[in-house]
């Protein structure tokens, strides 16, 4: 049996499930997931390997417009996205209006590749209105194959998955079988914590934030951490870190939590919050923090 192996790169709308489908998809949480919008900033790679095939899905930041340089290199990793794509899987839900961002819209009817589009989000309709959703979107994508899903309740995945591997070229794999994604260590400690920013804080303040890790120590029985969270403002700062500390530290808690059930093994994590003023417009630091496009 000839092997397949391809790029399936995941375009949409902020907070359409695109970060939730892909963990679904790849099996394990690779991307950060929460209620606001642009959570995902970078694009994540996840591995899929089999006997015959190699998926590698690309969860991409939501389409947006941009306003400084950290918003202009998200966009570029969804431009970038569109271009390099083996299967393109455009992800809509139930709620969202179908001309929302036209011209991404007309881009991805122009393209040369497969077109995968799952509506997401049906649990919250009826069946006559997914019904009316997949006829609308058919209208829009003639050449797409359409499939309704419900990325919270794990419903029509595996059709997703079928659908996927149904339309992925023949290629040799990409990447070794063990492989699962193209991120570092470092940067899923990283997305650990912002996630928890993201949780736990509103406003204007997680959006002002990025994490570096500053050091990281892993030896047979200890992860030691020494972290910096940015902000833009004094007053994020002290929003972030809160009375007599006890935000930042919930913050530090809930990371370490998580992060020895995924190494197994005891946590040391260090916590400081800086100000820098710029960082979004910056691009020796957006590169620092991985931002390479």
């Amino acid at each position: 049996m000839e092997h397949k192996a391809g790029f399936v790169n995941i375009i949409g709308n902020p907070n359409v499930g695109k970060s939730t489908l892909m963990n679904l998809l790849v099996g394990e949480k690779l991307s950060i997931i929460t209620s606001k919008a642009q959570t995902t900033r970078q694009r994540i790679q996840g591995i899929v390997s089999g006997e015959n095939f190699q998926i590698i899905y690309s969860d991409t930041p939501g389409i947006l417009n941009p306003h400084y340089k950290l918003q202009e290199k998200m966009l570029a990793y969804i431009d970038r996205a569109m271009e390099d794509a083996d299967i393109l899987l455009y992800i809509t839900d139930v709620k969202e209006k179908y001309d929302k961002n036209k011209a991404y819209l007309d881009r991805i009817a122009r393209a040369k590749v497969p077109i995968i589009l799952a509506i997401n989000k049906i649990d919250l309709v009826s069946e006559e209105e997914t019904e009316k959703l997949v006829e609308l979107w058919q209208g829009i994508f003639p050449q797409a194959h359409i499939v309704p899903v419900s990325a919270l309740k794990a419903y029509n995945i595996d059709a997703l998955y079928e659908q996927v591997l149904e339309q992925l070229p023949g290629h040799p794999p990409y990447y070794p079988e063990d492989a699962l994604t193209n991120k570092t260590e470092r940067f899923f400690v990283a997305e650990i914590i912002r996630e928890k920013i993201f949780i736990h804080y509103e406003k204007e303040v997680p959006y002002s934030t990025e994490v570096q890790i500053e050091e990281f120590k892993d030896s047979e029985d200890l992860l030691s951490l020494r972290v910096t969270i940015y902000v833009l403002r004094r007053s994020q700062k002290a929003i972030l870190i809160g009375a007599r500390g006890e935000a930042i530290k919930k913050v530090g808690v809930l990371a370490r939590q998580e992060l020895e059930a995924l190494y197994g093994k005891k946590v040391f994590l260090d916590l400081y919050v800086k100000v820098h003023r710029e960082w979004r417009d910056k691009e020796g630091f957006l590169k620092s923090s991985g931002y390479n496009n």
